[in-house]
């Protein structure tokens, strides 16, 4: 009977636990794919939420569409339901268009937020109850164009701005809960997201067409010649797995300094220097 009640106390005080269950939205290419391939590699059991599947073998794809209402939140309960919890949310699903907003169509910006912070906010409140089953993280990537005007694509810009918002507001409502949620921004980044980038052409954008077409030559200069995905999707799980994560991070140390500085100066000078990078006058 001892020896029983011995073998009991060590189980007890090491139980077998259980495997971690990440969830990607958007985890097909880009950051999404690199983050959702190393938290692969850590041991976390990933799920992919995406339009188009993440080839390979480490990776279980559900098909959905962030613009769709109501198909996150039936995948991540099916997550839930199956994993019976959820210790990792990354919401990296992403539109970006090169528009002027005098021209620019309602169904594309529309379009636009559905992907970029209307899919988030679905995704993280049908994530919440199996997040707090486990004490649970989650990261909204954003942008340093949510702190920053990139010209004519304005409402990229304000997507990513009121996401680092909600991520904010949702780690006060959900610290006392158990669950963390963060913003990671990071800065240009060498992804094919440049070139899905919807781009209005002369018979759109009319006397704006020059400015558009330098303005969006530059950006691209700019996530061409950025970081590696790969490092962004390791600040997003270091983010992740930090015991007191803050509620924005940035990755890289040089988008730091940028950020700060940006902060720091006057609105009028940045601007300037943003209309100066961009090609504009």
């Amino acid at each position: 009977m001892e020896t029983e009640i011995e073998i009991k106390t060590e189980r007890e005080k090491d139980p077998v636990q259980p495997r971690r269950t990440a969830v990607v939205i958007g985890g097909s290419s880009g950051i999404g794919k690199e983050t959702a391939l190393k938290l692969s590699s850590r041991g976390y059991r990933v799920f992919n939420i995406s339009r188009t599947q993440l080839k390979g073998e480490r990776v279980r794809n559900i098909t959905a569409d962030a613009a769709q209402e109501g198909e996150l939140a039936k995948a991540i309960h099916g997550i839930g339901e199956e994993t019976d919890g959820i210790d990792l949310l990354v919401y990296s699903a992403g539109f970006s268009m090169a528009a002027p907003l005098e021209y620019a169509k309602s169904g594309d910006y529309r379009y636009l937020f559905e992907v970029n912070y209307f899919g988030a906010i679905e995704a993280l409140r049908a994530a919440l109850p199996y997040l707090k089953k486990r004490g649970g993280r989650a990261v909204l990537v954003g942008s340093l164009g949510g702190d920053m005007p990139i010209p004519y694509d304005s409402f990229y810009s304000s997507s990513k701005a009121a996401l680092c918002m909600l991520a904010r507001e949702a780690d006060v409502e959900m610290k006392e809960r158990g669950v963390r949620v963060s913003a990671l921004l990071p800065g240009g980044t060498a992804t094919d997201f440049t070139y899905s980038r919807r781009i209005y052409g002369e018979e759109e954008s009319l006397n704006y067409a020059a400015s558009v077409k330098k303005a969006s030559a530059a950006l691209a200069n700019i996530e061409q010649g950025g970081m590696n995905p790969s490092l962004v999707a390791e600040a997003i799980i270091k983010l992740a797995e930090k015991k007191n994560p803050p509620p924005v991070s940035v990755a890289g140390g040089m988008n730091g300094f940028a950020r700060y500085m940006y902060k720091l100066l006057p609105e009028r000078v940045t601007d300037w220097m943003v209309r100066r990078k961009f090609n504009q006058k």
